[in-house]
């Protein structure tokens, strides 16, 4: 049987307002004709897809504050995410909430984090899983021991980026030491910006929305190419992650990057056609 993999990162409730006309623009209010309650958070959502795809998942996050932690423990049994390694927030800390705003061609979010994204990683046993997948780059930044751990105890880690406005000056350090770096094509380039060379993994994967996806290895110049099929978007909320969870599964068995890439974008695409980030995939 084989061992689990480690979704670790923020855990939101997003509030996700779908079919919005246009994006909010200071002083004007828009109305939308519908809204979900989902989990949220880039390690649930490539966790819950790549539960889809036959795989084993255990979450490693703080729970968002009440009440909101209720819909997200609910949506983590529905997907059949393992919560067990998961803690509650803290009294005092404010509820990790995402406001998501959905268009046709693309979304912006509101987002409140506070707390610690994980607990502590001595605590968890890092031997029983086969990979690690970090949700975003803030939280391996905040939680540089938990590569060192999840190294020692021998799994491979995959790191998604996650924007962020500022990012810190060299980056390159943390992100040459997972297996496989996932940022999108606006996070490559503002990382450059911030001085991080973004092609320091010995892997990087470059999600670009319509327009595909490219992986790069650290030992070959060249970039191996995969164009997306256009579908209708309905929400485009965790298609970056739903992504990751295709190409991670073919990945972790050992397929040729064209097809990680091309099974990235078949789980990308499922992913917009449908409401909320997670459990898209059939």
């Amino acid at each position: 049987m084989k061992k689990p993999i480690l979704c670790a990162g923020r855990l939101y409730c997003d509030l996700v307002f779908v079919n919005t006309p246009r994006l909010p623009t200071p002083g004007t209010e828009v109305f939308v004709p519908g809204l979900t309650l989902h989990a949220g958070g880039g390690a649930f959502i490539t966790g819950a897809n790549m539960v889809a795809l036959g795989h084993a998942v255990s979450q490693f996050s703080t729970l968002p504050a009440a009440p909101f932690d209720a819909v997200v423990r609910a949506d983590m049994a529905q997907y059949r995410v393992d919560a067990s390694a998961c803690a509650t927030a803290a009294d005092g800390i404010d509820p990790q909430i995402t406001v998501a705003i959905s268009c046709a061609e693309d979304r912006a979010f509101l987002t409140r984090s506070d707390g610690p994204a994980t607990p502590d990683p001595a605590e968890i046993d890092l031997g029983q899983y086969a990979h690690l997948h970090i949700g975003e780059l803030r939280t391996l930044q905040e939680q540089p021991d938990l590569l060192r751990l999840a190294k020692s105890a021998g799994l491979t880690v995959s790191l998604d980026c996650g924007w962020q406005d500022a990012y810190a000056e060299n980056l390159s350090e943390l992100i040459s030491a997972v297996d496989v770096f996932l940022p999108n094509e606006a996070e490559m380039t503002a990382l450059r910006a911030a001085g991080t060379d973004a092609l320091c993994a010995p892997l990087t994967v470059v999600k670009n929305g319509k327009n595909g996806a490219r992986a790069r290895s650290r030992s070959c110049n060249a970039w191996i190419l995969n164009g997306a099929t256009p579908v209708e978007v309905l929400d485009a909320t965790g298609a970056g992650d739903a992504f990751n969870a295709g190409f991670l599964s073919s990945w972790l068995e050992r397929a040729p990057l064209e097809q990680c890439l091309a099974n990235g974008n078949a789980c990308g695409a499922a992913a917009v056609q449908a409401l909320g980030g997670a459990g898209n995939l059939k």
